[in-house]
């Protein structure tokens, strides 16, 4: 497995950051740990949790299964229940006690939340961070310029900055292309890609025209049937490229992602161990430049504006600087 320098850190990590939301629900433990013995053996130590997983039981799983390996991880949770002050340094808390551990590598706000003060947030991971609680702190979900004036206010302070920006990204949700993904780019912050094959819809066991798999999660997310709906010809494409290559689609969703010069670690999950292998060999396989447009064109879904002059393009433009 690939490593890459996540943002301005300096730190190491893999290429393949290993999600965990499915821990302790659709992984018992037993599982989840083989899961994680061969995602280490691969070369990922990148794992990403939540206290929000199950509500707790994802990280106390995880923490049982780390604790002998815990040295060999970068670890990162997030905050849960609100996102003031008592909230961020009451959390942490918790998670670690689940987690098993003295400090994460990485803290993350989960969501930001209409009439939040980043003054107070942006102090509250001070704190985390001073108390060792955490190595590194940054956001999921944040728009671009929430980022920039939540560093602004941390540098203004002496305080550590936001070094990661989490969020969600394959070919059928875009939004990030507009404005995030050129600012992280461009200010040297990682990106951390959630849903990369977008809840599964993307990998191969959804196909237009079927029926939707019993015992699968499209059974009870109405979104799946409306998405194989919306975006038929994009599935089409997507499943037709895989099969003219001979691997599998989870190989070709990830690898859209990876091409992206802006992301720096896609995260990928697994719920079972023969899904955790193959979704280590994406980490082997490539899209040419052409290949990846046209899968983009086959979907079109990138976000639609009517703007004047180029400016819509200029939002979207990775190096519109140098």
């Amino acid at each position: 497995m690939k490593q890459v320098t996540f943002g301005k850190t300096g730190v190491k990590v893999s290429h393949m950051c290993l999600g965990t939301m499915m821990f302790g629900s659709r992984a018992d433990e037993a599982e989840a740990g083989r899961i994680v013995s061969a995602a280490l053996d691969a070369g990922v130590n990148f794992l990403d949790s939540a206290a929000m997983y199950g509500e707790g039981a994802a990280e106390e799983l995880l923490g049982r299964i780390l604790k002998p390996v815990r040295k060999k991880v970068f670890l990162a949770t997030k905050v849960h229940r609100g996102i003031d002050a008592e909230a961020i340094t009451g959390s942490i808390e918790e998670s670690l006690r689940r987690l098993q551990t003295d400090f994460v590598d990485l803290y993350l706000i989960h969501w930001p939340k209409k009439g939040m003060k980043p003054l107070e947030v942006m102090q509250a991971l001070n704190d985390v961070v001073k108390s060792g609680k955490a190595r590194f702190v940054g956001c999921c979900n944040y728009p671009a310029w929430l980022f920039c004036y939540s560093n602004a206010i941390a540098k203004l302070q002496g305080w550590p900055e936001l070094i990661c920006n989490q969020v969600p990204y394959n070919p059928i949700e875009r939004g990030v292309e507009v404005e995030v993904l050129p600012q992280a780019l461009a200010e040297g912050s990682a990106i951390t890609v959630y849903r990369p094959l977008l809840i599964g819809l993307l990998a191969g066991r959804y196909q237009p025209g079927r029926p939707i798999p019993e015992d699968s999660r499209g059974e009870t997310d109405e979104r799946i049937a409306d998405w194989l709906d919306r975006y038929t010809s994009g599935m089409r494409y997507l499943l037709d490229l895989a099969a003219q290559q001979k691997v599998s689609p989870v190989h070709v969703a990830i690898a859209w992602v990876s091409s992206c010069p802006a992301v720096t670690c896609p995260i990928v999950g697994a719920s079972r161990l023969d899904q955790l292998e193959d979704s280590l060999k994406a980490f082997d396989f490539e899209l040419t430049a052409e290949e990846r447009d046209g899968i983009s064109r086959a979907f079109g879904a990138e976000v639609k504006e009517e703007s004047g002059g180029a400016y819509a393009e200029l939002r979207r433009e990775l190096y519109l600087t140098s």
